[in-house]
């Protein structure tokens, strides 16, 4: 068994990969809550955009800057694009047919990226933030501000986007949406204009979601595409309704999948974790509804 001392630096890369499956999976409860799609596609629209600006920095010359400026931009508008074309469609289907749509957008994606950046027997890709050359030590452990952000920026959003949608027109026009659409439409509110919003917020986060994962993890079109499942893992704690409840679970996906990284004995499960906290936390979710029913004599 690892001390405590090996165990530090895992801490560290789980709380700011939690914070960032924080920022997917807030992302995933607003577009959810206001059109009623799982966006599964989530981690291969930021896969490829970090790709885009990988490119854009190595094979473009243009500055680190407006190649990040890409990544956001291309995640935000080609999941608008996805989201105004097949939304309307699949408005009145169930929600697993609204997700398994997204999946397969998610598969398309990965096949281009396969196509146009191909892994086998190619030079290694990677994405280096400035804020990876500074930081500052806690009991011997560096810890840089890349990782620091990671995790600010995952609570920063949830903070912004739990007050956004209690106080803002558009934010209650969303959560109004998730309640009944068709009444919220003859109440006057503008459903094209909230949806293309719910849509496009969704995929700026995408953007930066996959620009801050391909620096702390590895700019690998495989890899990003599927850490959406921590993401999914936390949503679906929280019930695709509590924003804070995402946050929590987020982080905890984060630091726990990390933190069985270096016991040897069990290292090869811990991409098992996000499924194995999200089966927990649905049966006991799934326990307290059966005895609140039962209490109340239903």
């Amino acid at each position: 068994m690892p001390s405590w001392q090996d165990f530090q630096p895992f801490l560290i890369t789980g709380l700011a990969l939690g914070g960032v499956y924080a920022l997917s999976g807030v992302g995933m409860v607003v577009l959810f809550r206001a059109t009623g799609v799982l966006n599964l596609s989530f981690g291969a629209v930021g896969a490829m955009g970090a790709l885009i600006a990988w490119q854009a920095i190595n094979g473009w010359g243009l500055p680190q800057g407006i190649a990040w400026l890409i990544c956001v931009l291309f995640a935000a508008v080609v999941t608008t694009v996805y989201g105004l074309i097949f939304g309307n469609a699949l408005a009145k289907r169930d929600p697993l047919v609204k997700a398994t749509a997204t999946l397969g957008f998610a598969l398309l994606l990965l096949g281009v990226m396969d196509l146009l950046w191909t892994t086998s027997g190619g030079a290694s890709r990677s994405i280096s933030l400035p804020t990876d050359n500074s930081g500052f030590m806690i009991s011997g452990i560096n810890i840089d501000w890349t990782q620091v952000i990671g995790l600010a920026l995952g609570l920063v959003i949830t903070i912004a986007t739990t007050l956004f949608l209690r106080y803002t027109k558009l934010g209650t026009a969303m959560r109004a949406m998730a309640s009944d659409r068709e009444i919220t439409a003859m109440l006057g509110v503008p459903v094209n204009r909230v949806l293309a919003a719910a849509w496009f917020g969704c995929g700026v986060l995408a953007g930066v979601s996959g620009l801050l994962l391909a620096d702390l993890v590895a700019l690998d079109a495989t890899t990003l595409t599927f850490l959406v499942i921590s993401s999914v893992a936390a949503a679906l704690i929280g019930q695709l309704r509590s924003i804070a409840v995402t946050f929590v679970a987020a982080v905890v996906i984060g630091v726990i999948t990390s933190m069985i990284t270096p016991i040897q004995s069990i290292t090869n499960y811990a991409n098992m974790t996000p499924f194995v906290l999200a089966v927990i936390a649905l049966l006991v979710i799934s326990g307290r509804q059966t005895i609140s029913l039962e209490r109340g004599g239903i």
